[in-house]
């Protein structure tokens, strides 16, 4: 078998990988016109599938396919990965900015997903020392649009309560369970229909749902309120499960995201409220724990954050320091109160700073902060060479107990220290 036809034999077995149809070039176009490029995003689709989730290698699949369909249009000659060049991709960006999307164009964060699938795929080519692979990654921080920050949507409680009232008389028993585990434990669609029939335990006094490998490979224990306890082992009583899983349709399979996101939608027409999906229950439960003083690390126990920076979303949603300070300013001027007599203007920069383990918070004293154990995510936190000893010691103890955004996080500031030094 002569080179050519083993690319073209590789390039051929690709479609194997997707599981849904696309409209995109086929691989088997691409491997008739450049084989050895084919060969080589095949190779790479083939080891990501020994890592990656199914998902993750679809999306690949397509952003691999759609820059081989763009190369084709616009430089026909390339036929080889190493051959990619700078103004190679520049075409890429600009081509992708003009594919349709459900509202127009593309959005920025699709944009962004491509753009990082396809800048892993050359770091790890390069990396992996593939032969056929360019002198440099061609993709640069600056080539990601700018996302919107868009805070999470949530119900906010007169709603919420409205919510649970209509999915209190829910006569479908299954459908209630369903749903009000959404409501009060705030996992995801997904980890409801993995949850075993066995999920249940009882540790001590208290009911706990263990929730199964999910979005982000780890699984984690929950408390279940009384409440769902009954539901759940009043619906037990009611069903003979086939397949091993708590929840079920009636043919044994497991519920797929649209039917959940249908119960969910019900739910809300019924409380006469619009429109309700899965992941807003999600948000909704957030929201109302840290408004009561929940800590950051218990939300993000619960929710199964692997970090605190994907908790602290919910913690710019409502600052009660802010709305302390607004209304009692507020108050004073209504009330028509003079401002105090040599009053500075610039009371946030008096000297404020407060020493920590390894740096400064140089968050003004007057804002207060709920926060303390996240100072190094925080935007007020400042450090410097001499606590370097002490940054090196905490980034290699990350990297030792396996937690790379810690260790991350840790190399950031090293780095930052040695930019500015």
């Amino acid at each position: 078998m002569s080179a050519r036809t083993a690319n073209l034999a590789i390039a051929a077995d690709l479609p194997s990988v997707r599981r849904r149809p696309s409209r995109e070039t086929a691989w088997v176009e691409i491997g008739q016109r450049a084989p050895q490029m084919g060969a080589t995003m095949a190779r790479y689709l083939d080891q990501l599938a020994v890592s990656a989730r199914p998902g993750t290698v679809d999306a690949a699949d397509l952003a691999l396919r759609q820059f081989a369909q763009c190369l084709n249009v616009t430089d026909p000659g390339c036929r080889a990965m190493a051959q990619v060049e700078r103004a190679h991709f520049e075409h890429y960006k600009r081509w992708l900015a003009k594919r349709p999307g459900r509202r127009g164009t593309l959005s920025p964060s699709t944009i962004s997903v491509r753009l990082g699938l396809l800048r892993t795929f050359f770091e790890r080519i390069i990396e992996w020392d593939y032969d056929d692979a360019p002198a440099r990654v061609p993709i640069f921080a600056g080539d990601f649009p700018e996302r919107d920050d868009s805070l999470p949507k949530f119900l906010d409680d007169p709603t919420a309560a409205r919510f649970m009232a209509a999915l209190a008389t829910d006569p479908n028993p299954r459908r209630r369970l369903m749903v009000e585990l959404l409501a009060r434990t705030g996992m995801r669609s997904g980890e409801l229909s993995g949850l075993t029939d066995d999920a249940m335990v009882l540790i001590g006094d208290t009911h706990w749902l263990r929730i199964p490998v999910g979005k982000l490979h780890n699984d984690r224990y929950v408390p279940l309120h009384p409440h769902l306890a009954e539901l759940i082992t009043n619906y037990r009583l009611t069903r003979t499960p086939t397949s091993g899983r708590l929840v079920e349709r009636n043919d044994g399979a497991p519920f797929e995201r649209r039917a959940i996101q249908r119960y969910v939608a019900a739910i809300g027409k019924l409380a006469g409220i619009g429109h309700v999906y899965p992941h807003q229950l999600r948000h909704t439960l957030a929201t109302q724990a840290i408004n009561r003083g929940m800590s950051i690390e218990a939300i993000a126990a619960l929710l199964g954050h692997r970090s605190l920076k994907m908790t602290l979303t919910y913690a710019r949603i409502t600052d009660t320091t802010i709305a302390e300070e607004y209304f009692r300013v507020t108050a004073a001027v209504e009330a028509g109160q003079p401002a105090p007599a040599g009053k500075a203007m610039n009371t946030l920069a008096d000297d404020h700073r407060r020493l920590l383990g390894n740096g400064h918070c140089n968050r003004p004293a007057i804002l207060g902060c709920e926060h303390e154990s996240i100072c190094e995510r925080c935007g007020f936190f400042e450090t410097g060479t001499e606590f370097v000893p002490v940054l090196i010691r905490q980034r290699d103890h990350a990297t030792d107990h396996h937690q790379p955004d810690r260790a991350q996080l840790f190399t950031g500031l090293l780095d930052n220290l040695d930019k500015t030094t």
